[in-house]
């Protein structure tokens, strides 16, 4: 009986890890770069200002308008200095994905 066991054990645990839901969800390059973003926006981009929902092309511009100094902000102009073109691509895509209440 005691050799039933060492071996169940070690299978059950097997089994177990070969699960897809004990597997993490893949993070995004776009839910990464957002990270920085949740601070202020929220986990998911709903908290004030939200940004969950909101149309891609209008995310986008306004984070480009904060990089070059058209949009004058205290912190997001700093912080969008810190991304190109692609990345700020990947930030608002993700954004405008999340569920929220489109403006």
């Amino acid at each position: 009986m005691k050799l039933l066991t060492n071996l169940t054990i070690p299978t059950m645990l097997l089994a177990l890890a070969g699960t897809p839901a004990l597997a993490a969800p893949a993070v995004t390059a776009g839910e990464r770069l957002a990270a920085t973003c949740t601070g202020c926006h929220g986990g998911h981009g709903t908290a004030l200002p939200p940004l969950a929902g909101q149309p891609q092309p209008a995310l986008l511009a306004n984070l480009r308008a904060f990089r070059d100094g058209s949009r004058p902000a205290t912190i997001m102009t700093q912080l969008a200095k810190g991304y190109t073109d692609e990345q700020l691509a990947l930030i608002a895509a993700w954004f405008a994905a999340q569920p929220g209440e489109r403006k």
